[in-house]
C-alpha cells in the first residue's frame, strides 16, 4: 500500500492533484486545504497518502500532514462518511477546529460542511469524541502524547504553504470559484501583500482579481 508520495506536481485540479513520481502520474483526492497547501507544477512536493483498494478502483487520498490523514481515518471509520464527505469535511475544518467543534458540540459549525445533515451531525459528535479528545488543543499537547512533525509541500509561492493561504482558498472555493484559479490567485494576492497580511485582506484581494473584467 501506497503511504508516502515524494513527486513534481504536474497538475492541479478540482479535489486534488496529479504527482509525477518517476515518471509515472498519481492521481491522488485531497481536501482543498491541503491541495492550496501544494506548490504550483512543476514544483516538486510531499504528499502522506491513504490508498483505498475496491474491486474496481485503487483510490489515493493525500494529505499536507499526519493530523489531517488522522483526521481522514477517524472520519470515514464512521456509517454514511464515504472518503468523499471526509474530504469535504476537511476543507471545511483544519483537524484542530474539526475537534474543537466536537468537544464543544457545536452543531451549526459542523452542518455547514459539504455533504453533513443534522443526522450526521449527531452521529460526528459521538464516533469523534474519542479521536477530539487525543487532538492537543492550541498551546500544548495532550498528557502523555508525543507531537508528530508536519508533512509540509515544498511551496514555490510565497505563503501558499500556510494556514492563511489554505484559509483563503478554501473561503474563494466556498463561494464558488474553482480551486485552481482560487490557488492561483490567493499566491499571486500573498507576494503583493505578504505572508503575514490579514486574511480578509488577502480573500478581498483575491476576490478583486478574479472578478470578471
Amino acid at each position: 500500500m501506497i503511504a508516502k508520495l515524494t513527486g513534481r506536481v504536474d497538475g492541479l485540479l478540482d479535489g486534488g492533484c496529479v504527482l509525477d513520481v518517476n515518471g509515472v502520474g498519481y492521481l491522488v483526492s485531497c481536501s482543498t486545504r491541503t491541495a492550496s497547501a501544494l506548490p504550483p507544477p512543476p514544483e516538486r512536493a510531499v504528499v502522506l497518502v491513504e490508498t483505498q483498494a475496491r474491486e474496481n478502483a485503487i483510490t489515493l487520498y493525500g494529505f499536507a500532514d499526519e493530523a489531517e490523514r488522522n483526521a481522514f481515518r477517524a472520519l470515514t471509520r464512521i456509517q454514511g462518511v464515504g472518503p468523499a464527505v471526509a474530504l469535504g469535511i476537511l476543507s471545511a475544518f483544519s483537524p484542530d477546529a474539526l475537534a474543537d467543534a466536537v468537544r464543544t458540540a457545536d452543531k451549526a459549525s459542523l452542518a455547514r460542511a459539504k455533504g453533513v445533515g443534522p443526522k450526521l451531525v449527531g452521529r460526528l459528535l459521538i464516533e469523534l469524541r474519542d479521536w477530539a479528545g487525543a487532538v492537543p488543543r492550541p498551546g500544548g499537547v495532550r498528557s502523555g502524547a508525543t507531537a508528530l512533525p508536519a508533512v509540509a509541500a515544498v511551496s514555490g509561492v510565497a505563503g501558499m504553504g500556510t494556514g492563511l493561504a489554505a484559509d483563503a482558498v478554501s473561503a474563494l472555493v466556498n463561494l464558488g470559484w474553482r480551486q485552481p484559479e482560487a490557488m492561483a490567485a490567493v499566491g499571486r494576492a500573498l507576494g503583493r501583500l505578504g505572508g503575514e497580511a490579514p486574511l480578509g485582506d488577502v480573500i478581498r484581494d483575491s476576490m478583486r482579481e478574479l472578478a470578471p473584467r
